[in-house]
């Protein structure tokens, strides 16, 4: 990583965001004591970096004319700026509160919590674990377990790791193809990861790590297929993660402790990723 400038704290940087991913600039902001600093990840990219920044500090609009002549509208003052990346990705905001929401009752609540949201029934009969049956959990009504595993973390780092993929994807998809897009890829990625790893015989999971795979699928796809909508990926984190994923399924993950995956979750969210990526690509792309 390389460090390029610092703005003040209060700066609002959204539309300078909004424009780098545009122009399929890796990059990153994070805040430190003297105030926000703005990271470059491929070197190779300084100098379009460097034009779009000072292009950024003139004022001039940095995104291309739309079809109709418009440009993208400016960002509303008024709003303190840490809130800004919240308000442009609300849905991807709102999953990852909920998932942290969550955690912090489940340290108080325990076990009543992973009861209430595990894709179906479970509990504690005559000294063994007593599990319901998907139909007849559906049948009941209880339709949110489909669901609600996903929004279960079982320690800080299962829930930091998720959280960091699920806002650096998430939000993409939001600033570039709307709120609703990552809502269905949040819900089908979620019940289908979900529906994967129970067809496995396994009912105590959870975890967001599907739908993060989903993004990543649905993420990278459109910077192929599309690149003009300003999706990024960096390919070493294509790598790592479908590396992570694939040792995860061999036993000597459990040599080292991670035996214990969702793999089945995962797999499941990537295919469901790249398979609405595949068909929202193809449907842009015909007049």
């Amino acid at each position: 990583m390389y460090r390029v400038m610092l703005l003040p704290r209060d700066t609002d940087t959204r539309e300078l965001r909004q424009a780098l991913w545009a122009h399929r600039i890796g990059h990153f902001f994070t805040d430190e004591d003297e105030g926000q600093v703005l990271w470059l990840v491929d070197p190779q990219q300084q100098q379009a970096m460097q034009r779009l920044v000072m292009r950024w500090q003139r004022g001039e609009p940095l995104m291309p004319k739309g079809g109709d002549g418009s440009r993208p509208r400016a960002p509303r003052s008024g709003m303190p700026a840490w809130l800004a990346p919240f308000r442009q990705a609300p849905v991807t905001a709102a999953a990852l509160a909920l998932c942290l929401m969550v955690f912090a009752v489940m340290s108080v609540l325990g076990d009543l919590v992973i009861a209430a949201m595990t894709i179906v029934p479970v509990g504690v009969a005559k000294g063994q674990l007593a599990v319901g049956s998907l139909a007849e959990t559906l049948a009941s009504g209880q339709v949110w377990r489909l669901l609600s595993p996903a929004f279960l973390h079982f320690g800080w780092m299962h829930l930091i790791f998720n959280m960091l993929w699920l806002w650096y994807f998430g939000r993409q998809v939001e600033a570039f193809h709307g709120r609703g897009r990552m809502l269905t890829l949040l819900l089908a990625a979620g019940i289908g990861g979900n529906l994967a790893q129970y067809a496995t015989g396994t009912v105590l999971f959870g975890g967001m790590s599907g739908v993060d795979f989903a993004l990543l699928g649905y993420v990278w796809l459109m910077s192929r297929r599309r690149p003009g909508d300003g999706f990024f990926v960096p390919q070493m984190l294509v790598v790592f993660m479908l590396g992570w994923m694939v040792f995860t399924m061999t036993d000597v993950a459990e040599l080292f402790g991670f035996g214990n995956v969702a793999n089945e979750a995962h797999l499941g969210g990537l295919v469901v990723g790249l398979a609405l990526g595949w068909y929202h690509s193809r449907r842009i792309q015909r007049p």
